[in-house]
């Protein structure tokens, strides 16, 4: 007989706040991108929480009203779990865990727990156990304190200390072996990277769930985990693909996300460095997600700060088959939104003046394929016979029969 599983999901409330930098429409995003968090990571979100405030409160984060708004809802409804949409500094996580009584994770410590679920290989085990070991440095009089409370799931994967003698010296010593863990890693990835010849390199970029592990597996016939779930895929694959008869190495990458922790970004630096050292990136776009923009603006601010930015680069825009728009009545004058934008309307937008090849998919009905399969040909040729200018009477594209 199976043993029952009890609370599979974690019942939590999420927290925000309105500010001079971050008005309601966009509050609202982020809240939306923090309910899927918190689903990947294996919580249902009973309610949400927000104030309008010039700036955080320093000792709790929201007003003393909200604070006792939050407190009588959790014991009302039994709500394990408190997520907050920002950082919290360790003094307002020990105030607020004092306060309401029961678990309390900002965005980053909940990013740090998806990856600590999705860490598969050594590798990445390690690149997100120091991470975490990172965050948890400042916070150890808050962890040490409600130890008694802590009772597993969300937000308590990973290092998972469970010994209260365990100091700051400990970890201290723990975070430097782990950094010199992976440097030795990152040696023997970056000559795993210089023995793979000089194939040109195309690594696919993009926001987190747009799509390329999806479109990573119809170029290269393989089998990459795909999910509709936040970070599925954290270990860089490799696979050589080829197109007409020109070969190449596509490597697929972790999702970028607004709010990446600082942490991440450290002690991922191997993985990004997949995409420092490519020839070419493509940009994958989920063109059905209404913040589709704000993607493109956190993904090239990543790229920029890894001085990855300036690289030659295609903008593939997937999920044209989950498109939707509100059309609107021809004898409507109010100024069009983004709701009631066609695709065709959006392709004459920015979208027609940006200084990269650019084409709409879909990864899952391979629609336009075969333009998207020439735009890479040609982009990947052009770098090619930069680099072998005497042996480019070997490549020629031709079209490929698509698979039904």
């Amino acid at each position: 007989m199976l043993e029952k599983k009890e609370h599979a999901y974690e019942k939590a409330v999420l927290v925000g706040l309105i500010t001079k930098d971050q008005d309601e429409e966009k509050l609202r995003e982020y809240m939306d991108e923090l309910e899927f968090l918190a689903y990947t990571a294996g919580a249902t979100v009973e309610k949400r929480f927000t104030q309008k405030m010039s700036q955080p409160d320093s000792r709790t984060f929201v007003g003393s009203g909200k604070a006792e708004e939050i407190h009588n809802y959790i014991k009302e409804h039994e709500i394990g779990t408190v997520i907050f949409d920002d950082e919290l500094s360790p003094s307002q996580l020990k105030n607020l865990e004092r306060e309401l009584e029961v678990k309390i994770l900002d965005r980053t410590n909940l990013i740090l727990d998806i990856f600590a679920q999705r860490a598969q290989t050594s590798y990445a085990r390690t690149q997100v156990e120091l991470a975490q070991y990172e965050y948890l440095l400042p916070r150890l009089t808050r962890m040490w304190t409600h130890l008694e409370r802590q009772r597993g799931g969300i937000g308590m994967r990973g290092p998972g200390e469970t010994e209260i003698e365990t100091d700051r010296r400990i970890i201290r010593d723990r975070i430097s072996l782990l950094k010199e863990k992976l440097k030795t890693i990152d040696k023997q990835m970056s000559t795993q990277r210089q023995n793979r010849g000089k194939m040109v390199r195309a690594a696919l970029v993009g926001y987190t769930n747009v799509g390329k592990s999806t479109l990573m597996n119809s170029l290269s016939k393989s089998e990459v985990f795909a999910e509709n779930k936040l970070f599925a895929t954290l270990d860089t694959t490799v696979r050589k693909v080829v197109i007409g008869n020109l070969p190449f190495l596509l490597t697929d990458t972790v999702g970028f996300i607004r709010k990446l922790p600082t942490q991440l970004v450290e002690s991922f630096k191997s993985t990004l460095d997949e995409v420092r050292e490519a020839d070419l990136l493509i940009h994958v776009v989920d063109i059905s997600h209404e913040s589709f923009e704000d993607h493109i603006d956190s993904v090239n601010q990543i790229l920029m700060e890894i001085n990855a930015h300036q690289k030659p680069m295609i903008m593939v825009f997937n999920k044209i088959d989950a498109f939707a728009y509100e059309k609107k009545d021809e004898d409507d004058l109010t100024p069009s939104t983004r709701k009631n934008i066609s695709l065709d309307e959006w392709k004459k937008t920015w979208m027609a003046k940006s200084k990269h090849p650019t084409v709409f998919i879909s990864a899952l009905t391979k629609e336009n394929f075969p333009e998207m399969k020439k735009m890479i040909y040609d982009e990947v040729h052009k770098i090619h016979i930069s680099r072998f200018p005497y042996n480019d009477f070997l490549f020629e594209y031709f079209e490929e029969e698509e698979e039904a």
